[in-house]
């Protein structure tokens, strides 16, 4: 048929295995002349299995659905033959039905496999386009030392859109964590186009919020371009952070809070409420919020996109991540993310079903002969004068 097959591609991806294709086979044969012997009618049952191969083939692979489609050929025929109809017509438009319908079974399974080949090839270009853009870790900057991991789901119907990037800048280390909504090529785009904005904006915004206005910015531009083209328009939750030497600053718009794990506090860092997605800042009159919080030295932050947060078990429980964190409180930081992708792979019995991001942040120890300077106290939110595109117009 022109198919190269891997035996065992189709069984991985929730497809047939052989042992339950002859188990199906065998076992409606049986049942059906079992039935037809004691129902007397024998030959009027045989033919129920001409749809066997077509229920094969919506799972089963090529050469599944052809042994299928011979089996119950022979059936058929070995069944006319014991008792034959009382045509030699009506026999031979039996056989001829059902030779005609396992072929378009077979040629039905050949038409499936191309396709699921052909996504897959599509899947796996977008993940490698994302691999080649995310920058690897570790990331260096001159406060942290980052490191992570990114995971796509390559075997879900379409890559997500997560990014991130941390970058050394005269103001201090700055870093993103963002999830767009949607998923697919269209999704990526978008990604693409907030993360070149952070990497821009990032070295020129003396300020955080500036330095997200413009994200907003890059998100409705992407938005406005999306409809011209009939593209759904997204919006994206992002985290992003200012880190320099005396301070910690953080603007969340929709996305999961960070964690802090250190010596003296372990837990999700109280960031407030978090401020709308970037793409709908005209939704709301209200300014984004920049908040400071204490960051000591020698700690460490996990960020995350949701793919970690909404993982859930068989049962269908969420992941409970703040309940682990110290489990890995003391990990060296190169440690904590493949521990962290190693917990959500047990956890929800290797059926991942989204991409998921993780950055683990550790601020640099002070070094000799450095004053520290660390803000003890709580933390502070307080309204930014950041300037939205609602408060632009």
């Amino acid at each position: 048929m022109g198919i190269s097959e891997d035996p065992n591609t189709t069984a991985d991806r929730g497809g047939l295995t052989w042992r339950v294709v002859a188990g199906w086979l065998v076992g409606i044969t049986a049942a059906l002349a079992v039935t037809g012997v004691a129902l007397g009618r024998e030959t009027g049952l045989a033919p129920f299995l001409i749809f066997l191969p077509t229920l094969i083939a919506g799972r089963g692979t090529v050469r599944q659905t052809a042994v299928a489609s011979v089996w119950t050929v022979l059936v058929i025929i070995g069944s006319l033959i014991r008792s034959p109809l009382p045509s030699t017509a009506a026999t031979a438009s039996v056989i001829t039905f059902a030779v005609a319908l396992d072929g378009l079974s077979v040629l039905q399974a050949v038409r499936r496999i191309r396709q699921e080949k052909e996504i897959s090839r599509l899947r796996s270009a977008a993940a490698a386009l994302q691999r080649q853009i995310l920058r690897p870790f570790p990331l260096v900057t001159g406060e942290l030392l980052v490191h992570g991991l990114y995971e796509p789901v390559e075997e879900d119907s379409m890559v997500g859109g997560d990014v991130y990037e941390a970058m050394p800048t005269p103001y201090g280390s700055r870093v993103l964590i963002a999830d767009v909504q949607g998923k697919g090529l269209p999704a990526i785009s978008a990604a693409f186009a907030v993360l070149n904005s952070f990497r821009e904006a990032a070295l020129a915004e003396p300020t955080l919020a500036a330095l997200v206005d413009a994200l907003e910015n890059s998100v409705l531009r992407h938005n406005s371009f999306a409809a011209q083209t009939g593209e759904e328009q997204r919006f994206v939750t992002a985290l992003v952070l200012d880190v320099s030497q005396t301070t910690a600053q953080a603007i969340n718009c929709g996305h999961i809070p960070p964690y802090l794990l250190s010596d003296q506090q372990t837990g999700q860092v109280p960031l407030g409420e978090a401020s709308l997605p970037l793409g709908l800042a005209s939704l709301s009159p209200e300014p984004r919020t920049v908040t400071t919080f204490n960051l000591p030295r020698d700690s460490t932050l996990l960020l995350c996109t949701d793919g970690v947060t909404e993982t859930r078990d068989p049962s269908g429980a969420f992941y409970p991540l703040e309940a682990r964190l110290p489990t890995w409180k003391n990990l060296p930081p190169t440690e904590i993310a493949p521990a962290v992708n190693h917990d959500l792979e047990q956890y929800s019995k290797g059926k991942l079903a989204d991409d998921r991001a993780l950055l683990v942040l550790h601020r640099k120890p002070t070094p000799p002969d450095t004053p520290e300077h660390v803000d003890d106290a709580d933390v502070v939110s307080c309204r930014s004068a950041c300037r939205t595109p609602h408060d632009s117009r």
